[in-house]
């Protein structure tokens, strides 16, 4: 297993990723504490320079895991399961271009918040059917780059559609022929929450198991609340789970602290 931290490539209202101006002293100040890659949480891969990021991670000798679509949600409002036509294709429009981006640096496209949740004066099966058939273009999309795909369950405050593992699976099962490349991303601020036990959600996730989150119980860094990561690193390598683990954590008291702080935690258990 490999330790990343998330941050934030553009300015962001979303609280538990990190953004700073300074991206390449960050960049550099992680490689320094041992961390082996830098998850990157993406508003518009458009408006990125991808030759400028690659050159800073490959001088830190950083990888890139994972490309996260949420700040997409957010901050614009798109989603698979908007009302709106026009919007949910707009939206799928931009996951291209995640996609496009993950590419770019051989990272998989995390599918959380941008498929949206239940709409007033719409059914849930409606809004269901419009994201399985959102999430079939966006298999597809895969399959053609070579990509990978992780759905995230999300707990019940933030979104009303596809809260635990067994959604998620369920979801893949509904895409159907071409989900060979999508997963789950397993989360555990998330699954504290919405999962009978971590352990438990963990290992329903079988070889579906794609990418994981950290985020203490309180969603600050590992240590910070009641999550038992000894536990969880245990169950990941009684899966032989050789996959990433990326802390999505609130940047407090400060981003760096913050990862200083994840890094001392996880280092007694990811050696």
């Amino acid at each position: 297993m490999k330790l990343s931290f998330v941050i934030s490539t553009q300015p962001t209202q979303f609280q538990a990723v990190a953004f700073d101006p300074n991206l390449e002293s960050n960049i550099a100040r992680l490689a320094q504490l041992g961390y082996d890659g830098v998850e990157l949480a993406v508003r518009e891969p458009s408006k990125l320079d991808v030759t400028a990021i690659k050159h800073m991670l490959d001088k830190h000798k950083l990888q890139v895991p994972a490309i996260g679509t949420g700040q997409v949600f957010v901050e614009e409002h798109l989603s698979f399961t908007d009302p709106d036509a026009s919007i949910r294709e707009q939206a799928l429009t931009r996951v291209q271009a995640h996609v496009e981006l993950a590419h770019e640096f051989n990272a998989l496209v995390i599918i959380g918040l941008i498929r949206g949740k239940v709409q007033p004066n719409v059914s849930r099966d409606q809004a269901y059917a419009w994201l399985v058939e959102s999430m079939k273009r966006v298999a597809q999309m895969a399959l053609d780059r070579g990509v990978r795909v992780a759905i995230e369950p999300i707990n019940r405050y933030e979104t009303d559609l596809v809260n635990n593992v067994p959604d998620a699976l369920t979801l893949i099962e509904e895409i159907g022929a071409n989900a060979e490349r999508v997963g789950v991303l397993f989360d555990t601020f998330h699954a504290n929450i919405e999962e009978p036990r971590i352990e438990t959600g963990l290992m329903v996730c079988r070889s579906r198991l794609f990418h994981v989150h950290i985020a203490d119980s309180n969603r600050w860094y590992p240590g910070a609340g009641h999550t038992d990561f000894g536990r969880v690193i245990a169950t990941l390598r009684a899966m032989k789970y050789n996959g990433w683990v990326s802390a999505e954590i609130l940047p407090k008291p400060e981003m760096l602290h913050a990862a200083e702080q994840t890094m001392r935690v996880m280092q007694a258990f990811m050696p």
